[in-house]
């Protein structure tokens, strides 16, 4: 059974059960107030043991009638109408006359009601003497009492009738936002789009406020999965690029193992195709080609495993960090790497007394990422490294004049794998190095401005937030 079904079945139900006791109510109120004023007038009449009132002699027209009987000597004293129409009331047992009361009584297919009371004599030993019996006839009280009746059985189950389809159809009327958020439901279950909401202009009930809801649900969970669309989409892209990286030493290291391979394997009467020398020569330079792609795959699954590890949402402790030593540390350490760049250390001393919160360990990683990146795309001319203070940040600034880019690329330069075309195949790297730099910044809640110019350089700030709490000692 549905809910409006059910709703309207409890309403119902409860509207019939405040029907049934109005209408009993009310039978009751008429019936009590029209039969108990009738019990008045006979009592009030049968009071004077006595018939000296003038009745009508037209039964229909006069309702109070009486007769007195004496036990003893049987003698039956009627009021004139009685005696016009021959009728009368059944005479009880003496015996069984204990004292006034009321009886319900059918005669010539009239009803009437009997007040009948005893009447004693002082000192006569065969008290009740005699009866009186007054009765009123009843028919009008009576069909009008069941009209009454007939009408509220009626009327109640017209209105409860009534009541049950309207209640039915605004049931079915407040109800119906519920089948569309069914329908909501069902579409997001089957995959359909999104990017549907549902429509609703009642008022702000319970229903409305259920809207809402559902609606800011299927909102939230359409950003999901958008987001997780891009997640998957992000994750084929690295698994494709990341098989492309490590194709290439892969397949460098299976030549050069298959060469030393045949190499190696002539036998001792076998006349070599080359002199000693040149064998040799042949498998250091194979055995270099090895190491060098092994470490190129090293780096490739240390930065892999890097990535990874910013995807899962892990991050690492963080410490107030003092600035000085660390770029006076990182500065002496890149003079010692491949370079054709001259490189320019500028005034470190602006960062004295500064610190940020944070790893040092990522933090160096991230400034040597950018200064060999610097290095690599700077063929010639010079590399520098110095920081500024600006408000309530540090920058820490790497500056080149190598080649450069164009700003349109400046957008991808920090997504996995992605390297200027200009460069591809010239410079060596796997295009991870600004990604992982880029998560490292984002994790010490800082960010990056780039500033390039096709065959002019490229200006690297890092700008991180200073710390101003005295660090613990």
């Amino acid at each position: 059974m549905s809910i409006k079904l059910r709703l309207t079945a409890w309403y119902s139900g409860i509207l019939a059960v405040m029907l049934l006791a109005f209408s009993a109510a009310i039978y009751g109120f008429f019936y009590i107030n029209t039969y108990g004023d009738i019990k008045d007038r006979l009592r009030n009449q049968a009071k004077g043991e006595s018939l000296d009132v003038v009745f009508d002699n037209r039964l229909e027209a006069q309702n109070l009638y009486g007769q007195m009987y004496f036990y003893d000597s049987g003698k039956l004293v009627q009021s004139l109408t009685l005696t016009n129409i021959n009728l009368r009331f059944d005479i009880p047992p003496r015996e069984s006359l204990k004292g006034d009361g009321f009886k319900d009584a059918y005669y010539k297919g009239y009803h009437f009601l009997i007040f009948q009371k005893a009447i004693n004599v002082e000192g006569y030993n065969k008290n009740p003497a005699a009866v009186i019996q007054m009765a009123a006839y009843t028919g009008e009280q009576d069909k009008l009492l069941e009209r009454l009746k007939t009408i509220l059985i009626a009327g109640s189950f017209a209105t409860l009738i009534a009541a049950f389809t309207f209640g039915l159809f605004l049931a079915r009327k407040a109800m119906s936002p519920i089948g569309k958020v069914i329908e909501a439901a069902e579409g997001i279950q089957t995959g359909n789009d999104l990017s549907v909401r549902i429509e609703y202009d009642g008022p702000p009930d319970e229903i409305g406020r259920l809207i809402r809801t559902v609606n800011s649900m299927i909102g939230r969970m359409e950003g999901f999965y958008k987001n997780l669309e891009q997640s998957y989409a992000a994750q084929r892209r690295f698994v494709s690029d990341a098989s492309h990286e490590l194709r290439t030493p892969l397949t460098t290291i299976r030549g050069n193992i298959e060469l030393l391979q045949k190499v190696w394997e002539l036998e001792p009467g076998e006349k070599p195709a080359m002199d000693e020398a040149t064998i040799r020569q042949m498998s250091v330079e194979s055995v270099r080609d090895i190491a060098d792609e092994a470490k190129r795959m090293s780096r490739l699954v240390g930065d892999m495993l890097s990535l990874a590890r910013a995807d899962t949402g892990r991050t690492f402790e963080k410490e107030p960090v003092a600035l000085e030593p660390m770029m006076v540390e990182v500065a002496r350490r890149a003079a010692f790497l491949p370079r054709e760049a001259e490189w320019v250390v500028g005034d470190l001393s602006v960062l004295n007394g500064k610190y940020v919160l944070g790893n040092k360990d990522y933090l160096q990683q991230m400034l040597f990422i950018f200064i060999d990146n610097a290095f690599k795309y700077t063929p010639s001319g010079e590399v520098s490294f110095d920081a500024v203070v600006y408000q309530s940040q540090v920058g820490l600034r790497v500056r080149d004049t190598g080649i450069g880019m164009e700003k349109n690329e400046v957008p991808y330069i920090f997504d996995r794998f992605y390297r200027a075309d200009e460069s591809r195949g010239i410079t060596e790297g796997i295009g991870l190095g600004l990604s992982i730099a880029k998560w490292i910044i984002d994790e010490h809640g800082g960010s990056i401005e780039v500033v390039t110019r096709q065959g002019e350089g490229t200006t690297f700030i890092i700008w991180l937030p200073l710390l101003f709490a005295a660090p613990l000692e």
